[in-house]
């Protein structure tokens, strides 16, 4: 069942529309009654401090969280209006729409060029070996990857450097023509250079897809989004345009983060 069989949904202008969330770990709550809308075609930064919630709201909105048998999730989560979190939503296909790429580069143990094939295989987006060719020759060109690889395409992903196997996530993460790409911390494994084409790459990807990164670094959010949210505690304290987040903030919380007297 995919997602455009979504009926009866609330309807949003935002790419992402997400009411009242709460996150239970057993117990313990890690996240309380978050609300946001987040636009479509733009890149937006989560931040705050280690353990303040951003990456566990991240992974809410492809459903990564119901991996783990002790959290569970309340609230609305929209996708273009339609709840990922409905009955009928299979958690497969939902991750298909909104790609994720992790922290630490984890490329398959397979060729580059599998690593990229294997979503639109599974998902039987290619009739035959023209197609998945071409669907995997996009993906790469897209990742900034493809004039790198090309001519090596059979040898293993695992085999590239740092920088080169997180374009690779990138490309395999895009392969099935996601609407949403999330970044969990992308480039905290990386080096100034590479973490440079990531950055770059975030900005081009943008113009296509709604970009979400979760960044430890206020001057890589600063950089590359548009829109930044503000966690601290388990709670969305603010969120707006970036400028405004980082020069005029709101509230006295994201101030003293933002100046180093929290963090």
């Amino acid at each position: 069942m995919t997602l455009d069989t979504i009926t009866n949904a609330p309807t949003t202008d935002a790419k992402i529309n997400a009411t009242n969330v709460n996150v239970f770990y057993d117990e313990t709550q890690a996240l309380h009654d978050v609300s946001v809308a987040i636009p479509d075609r733009m890149v937006t930064a989560f931040i705050g401090p280690s353990g303040c919630g951003k990456s566990t709201f991240l992974r809410c909105i492809n459903r990564m969280n119901d991996t783990i048998p002790i959290c569970r999730v309340s609230g609305d989560i929209t996708l273009d209006g339609q709840d990922i979190y409905a009955p009928h939503v299979d958690p497969v296909q939902l991750r298909a729409q909104v790609g994720m790429v992790f922290q630490k580069p984890n490329p398959f143990p397979k060729s580059i060029y599998d690593n990229v094939a294997y979503g639109p295989k599974i998902h039987g987006m290619a009739q035959n070996r023209q197609e998945l060719d071409d669907i995997v020759e996009q993906a790469l060109q897209r990742a900034a990857l493809w004039d790198e690889v090309k001519d090596r395409l059979h040898t293993s992903g695992t085999g590239l450097s740092g920088g080169q196997q997180q374009r690779l996530c990138i490309a395999r993460a895009i392969a099935t023509r996601p609407e949403t790409l999330l970044m969990d911390e992308p480039c905290s494994a990386l080096d100034p250079i590479a973490t440079a084409q990531i950055e770059e790459l975030i900005q081009d990807l943008s113009s296509r897809f709604s970009v979400i990164i979760v960044t430890h670094s206020m001057q890589q959010a600063a950089r590359v989004s548009q829109r930044t949210a503000f966690f601290h505690l388990g709670h969305l304290v603010e969120f707006g345009k970036t400028d405004d987040i980082f020069t005029r903030p709101s509230d006295d919380r994201t101030e003293a983060y933002i100046t180093g007297r929290i963090g």
